[in-house]
């Protein structure tokens, strides 16, 4: 994807969340937070809520496109294939979903990039994607690329991509709460002991308010991705319930014998990847996946799953 296209990508996102934030608040009558008693701050809530929510579950309904567009997935019609390799895809997610209950299959797609990894993103169940590389399809046997749709799949049962939107928005609200009272409290301190009253300003406080804003989400990701750890295991047993659990470890290490074929490229996407994991304190606290032996010992501990059948 070009940096003209993925520009216009990010400005047109932020625009639509910006359309999209005005009209709520101007529907919900929402008043101005900051008045001549000062800061209001049950409107300031409000207000920051709006606009956490809006801007995390925008991002959610438009996860497919972005994704598909940022990747370059392919999607493949579950009618005509188009080849044995896609006709193959097709129908391990088919009975996958079957025996997990999905009522409607996922969008399936191929994206080309030599990395071994795999995602699922979507608003829904039934407005889901399923995308595997094609440095996956290459590297793994059809046994280890089961078990990673099978994680996938659970991603999408398990509704993980709402929870993580719903965590999102809660983050976001929090932070620009707390950002905006901070500052103000430091204005309003500065007045007072000030003789002419003077306080930070209005860029002063617009730039102060960033920096909070920046410390705060660099502190609140780490309870983001710890979530986001959590449902890699959540997922991982699904898998295992799905297709067996030797058959999950055996997808767990496959990737880990190619754990250098992964692509940064598009650092947004992580979170919706199989493949991940750092070492490290701050690496880990920081990493939206445990680490892969993490994992595999994880899947090892548990009692004998009951694999389940269509």
């Amino acid at each position: 994807m070009s940096l003209l296209k993925r520009l216009f990508f990010f400005v047109a996102v932020n625009l639509l969340v910006i359309f999209a934030v005005n009209l709520v608040i101007h529907v919900l009558g929402v008043e101005p937070y900051l008045t001549a008693r000062g800061l209001n701050y049950t409107n300031l809530l409000y207000f920051c809520a709006i606009f956490g929510f809006v801007g995390s579950f925008i991002s959610l309904q438009m996860s497919r496109f972005m994704a598909k567009h940022a990747l370059g997935v392919q999607l493949i019609d579950p009618r005509h294939p188009g080849g044995p390799e896609a006709a193959r895809l097709v129908e391990m997610v088919s009975r996958i979903c079957q025996r997990a209950g999905m009522t409607t299959l996922p969008e399936i797609g191929v994206y080309p990039s030599r990395e071994v990894n795999a995602f699922a993103t979507g608003p829904s169940a039934s407005r889901s994607l399923v995308a595997v590389s094609t440095g996956l399809l290459d590297r793994m046997d059809s046994r280890a690329v089961e078990g990673v749709l099978a994680h996938e799949v659970s991603h999408i049962v398990n509704g993980d991509m709402v929870t993580m939107t719903l965590l999102q928005g809660v983050v976001n609200t929090f932070v620009m709460f707390a950002s905006r009272v901070a500052v103000f409290a430091i204005d309003n301190f500065l007045r007072s002991r000030d003789d002419e009253g003077r306080g930070l300003g209005y860029f002063a406080q617009y730039l102060l308010i960033m920096v909070f804003e920046t410390i705060l989400m660099l502190l609140a990701m780490i309870v983001i991705y710890f979530f986001s750890r959590r449902r890699e295991f959540a997922a991982d047993k699904g898998s295992a319930e799905l297709t067996g659990r030797e058959t999950m470890i055996h997808a767990l290490e496959s990737l880990r014998d190619h754990k250098n074929q992964v692509d940064n490229t598009h650092p947004s996407l992580s979170t919706l990847k199989i493949h991940g994991g750092s070492r490290g304190l701050v690496a880990l606290l920081y990493s939206s996946h445990p680490p892969l032996e993490a994992r595999i010992a994880a899947l090892r501990r548990t009692e004998p799953l009951q694999r389940l059948t269509p």
